[in-house]
């Protein structure tokens, strides 16, 4: 198989303990009011680990290398109650926190200098099924693969989401969230049914929430903020319910999507010397044609997600992964096809035949076709995100062909990656109806590199840069929303953003991430966060 990065959409496999297969448990009462809970003399304390303490080193840093916090502690978690006392406990001593659910952030979110209480969610991974609520509850610290692996052996469901396997649900959901099944079924956030927050409020008193879709519930508008505007921004969510908007009865198989009983799999190889500059002009302008004319949610192509993974030049190749749903008509002919328009005057011979495979194999082969990057705990990296409505420029893939094939810079993990996981169903939903606001993109290129050594930060955070500004140096150096680009990922947070020097197209970062969805996201923040007690670097700011 080609090459897959981390996080980025094609997820693979990692047993998770702790999650519950039968799951009929009942998840909290599903009242809409705010619940003044505060903290007990009754409740447990979470585990407390301190600098002293052999574990402390392993539970200060997540999977990017780069960030490492020095807290005054870590709290291990495992229970909504739990975390409210934590909370209420750091607020009372003045020490500013971070949450960490999963570990996977490329941006100093959770691990930077200024956080005194870390709290870890890992252990808050169960999943199951509430009766009260007719819908699937998860905690924010179970891992994508355990969520997959849950919904689809117990209920035959699934969630639209990510593909990496240890990429965790909480910041994942919250910023949006997608995957392969995404131009089928929407985004993860479009599934969000309600959640659980200890939000602070102006009093300084940690309460529990639960906020829900329903138009009748008070707290709605934390609900809205919480299906795409970002992790770390109003609280910390202790529980997702997640149930799809169109969802009816009371059968649990019919409250989120079935996955495909099988897939078909695709993986053509292109070696980089088949390429000359034309060609690759045309294979990556061919791609993105494809995915702008087949955008729209009545495209008969929904059931079909691909990927171009082109590493720079010294990884020796590149590759076309693609998936699409085995049990729509004619599935084989609809990947030919699609094969053949984005191979189309390359001289890249196709089509490769596709392995039949079922969901959950395929789930689980492609997250594991490059454990280097994708599972490698001593990784360093950085990344930088543009949604496109159309195809890049010719100018614009003159840039990325100067990059990607340096002679003065040789790093196999230097990549760009054009992932079809927008447009289909993620278009349908309204720029506005949720906080996720690209709603209107053809796909993805996410920029990503990854290395060992913190020597060499200043090198490769460099040719990020530079791969990354001259590809949209018209608009200064970030894909600005127009008829062409429409910003950037949250959930791909990129450090340069906020930098004038760098970013140098009088677009704020709030714009770029939320467009005009941001001033709603400010008010949500002055009701449910008024002393702004939940902030990082690029945290959504009080109006």
């Amino acid at each position: 198989m080609a090459h897959i990065s981390r996080r980025s959409l094609l997820s693979g496999t990692a047993a998770v303990a702790g999650t519950a297969v039968a799951g009929m448990a009942t998840g909290a009462p599903a009242h809409a009011a705010t619940t003044t809970t505060t903290t007990t003399t009754t409740t447990t304390p979470a585990l407390t680990v301190t600098p002293g303490d052999p574990r402390y080193p392993d539970l200060v840093v997540g999977n990017n290398q780069r960030w490492v916090a020095t807290p005054d502690a870590v709290r291990l978690v495992t229970s909504s109650a739990q975390v409210l006392q934590a909370v209420q406990e750091a607020v009372d001593a003045g020490k500013r926190v971070s949450v960490r659910s999963g570990g996977h952030c490329y941006a100093d979110f959770v691990y930077h200098s200024a956080s005194k209480v870390v709290i870890d969610m890992s252990a808050m991974n169960r999943i199951s099924y509430d009766q009260h609520r007719q819908a699937f509850a998860v905690e924010p610290g179970a891992l994508l693969i355990a969520v997959y692996e849950t919904l689809q052996k117990g209920w035959n469901v699934t969630l639209p989401a990510g593909v990496c396997p240890t990429v965790g649900i909480g910041g994942h959901a919250t910023g949006g969230g997608y995957g392969l099944l995404s131009r089928s079924h929407g985004v993860v956030a479009d599934h969000i049914e309600a959640v659980e927050m200890v939000v602070v409020d102006a009093n300084r008193v940690a309460r529990l929430v639960v906020a829900s879709r329903a138009s009748t519930d008070p707290n709605r508008d934390l609900w809205w903020a919480c299906a795409g505007g970002g992790g770390g921004n109003f609280g910390i969510i202790t529980r997702y319910w997640f149930r799809s908007p169109n969802a009816a009865g009371t059968i649990p198989g019919q409250q989120l999507p079935r996955p495909p009983r099988e897939v078909l799999v695709s993986n053509v190889p292109v070696p980089w010397v088949a390429l000359d500059q034309a060609r690759f002009t045309t294979l990556v302008r061919n791609f993105g044609t494809w995915y702008a004319q087949n955008a729209g949610a009545d495209s008969p192509y929904t059931a079909l997600s691909g990927v171009a993974f082109i590493p720079h030049r010294s990884a020796g190749g590149m590759g076309l992964l693609t998936q699409i749903d085995a049990g729509v008509p004619d599935a084989e002919r609809l990947l030919a096809d699609y094969l053949a328009a984005v191979t189309r005057d390359t001289g890249i011979t196709a089509p490769y035949p596709p392995r039949r495979l079922r969901w959950l194999a395929a789930t689980r082969l492609i997250g594991t076709s490059n454990p280097a990057t994708m599972l490698d705990p001593t990784m360093r990296s950085a990344v930088k995100s543009a949604y496109l409505r159309r195809s890049f420029t010719d100018t614009q893939i003159a840039a990325l062909w100067r990059n990607l094939t340096r002679q003065d810079y040789a790093n196999p993990n230097a990549t760009l990656q054009l992932t079809g996981v927008a447009g289909g169903k993620v278009n349908r939903v309204a720029t506005t109806a949720t906080a996720y606001p690209h709603r209107n993109s053809a796909f993805l290129a996410l920029y990503e590199n990854f290395w060992i050594n913190p020597a060499e930060d200043a090198q490769h955070v460099g040719w990020l840069r530079d791969i990354y500004g001259q590809t949209f140096a018209a608009t200064g150096g970030y894909p600005v929303p127009n008829d062409q680009t429409d910003g950037c990922y949250i959930n791909s947070p990129d450090m340069d953003i906020r930098d004038p020097e760098i970013n140098r197209s009088g677009v704020p970062w709030s714009t770029l991430y939320y467009k005009e969805n941001y001033p709603r996201l400010q008010q949500v923040k002055a009701r449910w966060d008024p002393t702004n007690f939940f902030r990082h670097s690029q945290s959504i700011t009080l109006p």
